[in-house]
């Protein structure tokens, strides 16, 4: 299972959180970046719908399957 830790930091003018690499946007305050850490995070585990989904794949090769949109990633918050 995947995992995605959502880091709160210090950036520009304020704070946001940084998760796989990548920055929110800035929130004034530690709280507030912290709740909307929380907050994306708790999105991330919600289960989508169950989609049928077609890929190819590099020798061309065209797939059908279906995804029951269960496979959610684990979630953490780091805040130092």
């Amino acid at each position: 299972m995947t995992k995605i830790v959502y880091r709160i930091v210090k950036h520009e003018d304020g704070w946001a959180y940084k998760a796989r690499g990548t920055f929110s946007e800035t929130f004034p305050t530690h709280d507030a970046a912290l709740a909307a850490a929380k907050r994306a995070a708790g999105e991330q585990r919600v289960p989508g719908e169950t989609v049928g989904i077609q890929y190819e794949t590099v020798d061309g090769v065209w797939h059908e399957e279906v995804d029951p949109g269960t496979d959610r990633p684990q979630t953490e918050i780091e805040d130092d």
